[in-house]
């Protein structure tokens, strides 16, 4: 994303409305400890508000009415609130698998993503040991919202691992359209984004948990001791999110933003700069 003079209200954010190709800024910002404390602040306030919602909204009793509706618009509510938070200190990310999408395009330094991942991970596992310390038993609150491949997948891997890679597929696809693609309006990115995790919580939930996150599937998971089989939480929620982050982002990056940069004499793909000189709002 371009430097931006007068920045609107998402990010610290760079987006212009009318702008030209992207500026050749070869090194891509360091993150320093503000930004690492931020990670760490955001992900475990996304982690806590939707083990809680989670705890309090879903239930294993048979014939229970499970409320996906309201799941939903806590995950869009919740990351919402925090990417207007903390996007200018972080880029929001809140997310290893949306962390390694943006790594893939030279968004962040693989130093900068590796703390980040690190950080994201603690602060879901204390986001959710902060709701077990809340509720209590496990035993009544379901786990802690640990996700799970559900009855209606018949616990099935590969369905899941498809349903949580396209999640996050859609989910990378938008925050790489509206926050690092260098043309694209920023005053609706951070609900764009939140959106588009609220969306898909909406659509999978009821399969998998909707997590799309690993460090959200890993804290209550750790928490609870639920992790459904080793292989099983690996293939579904780490190894299927960040595959399907880093293909959305690489093809949003090649099909949209690569093209119109050399259309407009850029000189080379945005993967070798910090389009903003800032931090892009993601989450």
């Amino acid at each position: 994303m371009d430097q931006a003079e007068d920045r609107g209200p998402v990010e610290e954010r760079g987006a212009v409305e009318d702008r030209g190709p992207v500026e050749d800024v070869r090194d891509v910002e360091e993150r320093g400890p503000a930004a690492y404390i931020a990670e760490f602040i955001g992900t475990f306030g996304l982690v806590l508000f939707i083990t809680m919602a989670a705890s309090l909204y879903v239930s294993d009793v048979p014939g229970a009415f499970i409320d996906f509706s309201v799941i939903g618009l806590v995950h869009t509510f919740a990351l919402f609130m925090l990417i207007q938070a903390l996007a200018a200190a972080s880029g929001a990310h809140l997310n290893p698998a949306v962390t390694v999408g943006l790594a893939a395009l030279r968004q962040i330094k693989p130093v900068d993503a590796a703390i980040y991942v690190v950080i994201q991970l603690a602060g879901g596992l204390v986001g959710a040991l902060v709701t077990k310390v809340i509720l209590g038993d496990a035993d009544d609150f379901n786990n802690f919202g640990a996700p799970a491949v559900g009855p209606i997948l018949d616990g099935d891997t590969l369905p899941g691992m498809l349903a949580e890679g396209l999640g996050t597929f859609f989910l990378m696809f938008v925050i790489v359209g509206v926050a690092v693609n260098p043309r694209a309006a920023k005053d609706w990115a951070a609900l764009s984004i939140a959106a588009a995790l609220g969306l898909a919580v909406f659509a999978f939930g009821p399969l998998t948990g909707g997590s799309f996150n690993p460090a959200r599937a890993f804290g209550p998971s750790l928490v609870s001791g639920e992790f459904g089989g080793a292989g099983q939480f690996l293939a579904v929620y780490v190894v299927a999110p960040v595959a399907g982050a880093v293909l959305a982002a690489v093809t949003y990056f090649r099909l949209y933003i690569v093209p119109d940069t050399e259309d407009a004499g850029g000189g080379g793909p945005l993967s070798d700069r910090e389009g903003s000189g800032g931090r892009e709002p993601v989450g």
